[in-house]
């Protein structure tokens, strides 16, 4: 069974109210629908930054988006991970405000998961990007997980 990575971005998009704009609108049905229709063919995981970045804000708006958390594994953040992020910084040419994001990456990577599942396409799932990221990854002896949206998901 392939395994996923979901971003924080995901959840998100899961616990938030419909909404009017409709490209927006249009990433919520298809990410509810492959979390209600698909999911269940993934091994699921999260890390220690989803449930700290989920847990930010709002208390009422937190714990909606953990209910989405629950029974999923957590991966640890240890020092790889955090050094690893580093290097995606670095040499991907990521700003210094996308570390959490270089996490994500450095998460899913040395945890060997399949599939990273984003929203973030401004550092994540750009494709100005993944080729970058796929040379770090690859420089450091990791393959890089197949980063994708939820739409891209719907056809795997």
């Amino acid at each position: 069974m392939a395994s996923v990575y979901l971003e924080t971005s995901v959840i998100g998009y899961l616990a938030s109210r419909p909404a009017v704009d409709i490209i927006f609108a249009a990433n919520q049905l298809m990410t509810r629908e492959w979390w209600n229709d698909h999911r269940t063919r993934f091994e699921l995981f999260a890390s220690q930054a989803v449930v700290d970045e989920c847990s930010a804000g709002d208390p009422a708006a937190a714990q909606e988006r953990l209910v989405f958390l629950i029974g999923i594994p957590v991966l640890t953040i240890n020092a790889a991970t955090r050094n690893l992020a580093q290097e995606l910084l670095l040499h991907v040419g990521l700003p210094a405000k996308a570390a959490v994001d270089a996490v994500h990456i450095a998460t899913a990577a040395l945890n060997k998961i399949d599939y990273l599942l984003t929203w973030n396409c401004k550092h994540i799932a750009n494709p100005a990007f993944r080729r970058k990221i796929e040379d770090v990854l690859d420089d450091a002896g990791l393959r890089s997980p197949v980063i994708c949206t939820p739409q891209e998901m719907l056809n795997v």
